[in-house]
């Protein structure tokens, strides 16, 4: 079973999303749902429903990411010292796509963490995979459905 990526970051970003769940939430919600049968006659009780609705949402956050934290691997960016060479996890990079003359600039990290609307991408997705060791000034392939994409690496670096 492969282990679950993440950066440092990451991780705190879970583990902090987990603690609030757990110490917050669940007390915010139990309440509700205290108040909502105070009000008696639950077959009929919308703000009981939507409560319940709402524990059983929580509760299924909480089951996700205990599994995404129960086999984590994780990849410390920030240990990375010396100039980067080549693209690697974790670190930024900015492509030139070939065909359209166009740039676009990504950040690697994990299926969970990636975020295309934050320019973060998988090391799982296609562009990821094609470029993960590819260094400063290299084309390399995206296999696509649309065909074959041509990218070349114009720069590698960390954010810190």
């Amino acid at each position: 079973m492969a282990k679950n990526k993440l950066t440092r970051e990451g991780l705190t970003k879970y583990q902090e999303e987990l603690d609030y769940l757990k110490s917050v939430k669940r007390k915010e919600i139990s309440q509700k749902i205290k108040e909502a049968r105070e009000q008696g006659d639950l077959s009929e009780n919308a703000e009981y429903d939507a409560a319940r609705d709402e524990q059983r949402d929580v509760e299924a956050r909480i089951d996700e990411i205990e599994a995404l934290l129960k086999d984590v691997e994780v990849i410390d960016v920030e240990s990375k010292s010396g100039k980067i060479t080549k693209v690697s996890f974790g670190c930024s990079v900015r492509l030139l796509d070939v065909a359209e003359n166009e740039e676009y600039t990504f950040t690697i990290k994990s299926v969970s963490e990636a975020s295309s609307l934050k320019g973060v991408i998988s090391d799982e997705s296609p562009i990821g995979r094609a470029i993960i060791g590819a260094k400063k000034g290299q084309v390399v392939n995206v296999e696509t459905e649309e065909g074959v994409l041509k990218y070349q690496v114009q720069d590698v670096w960390l954010d810190r």
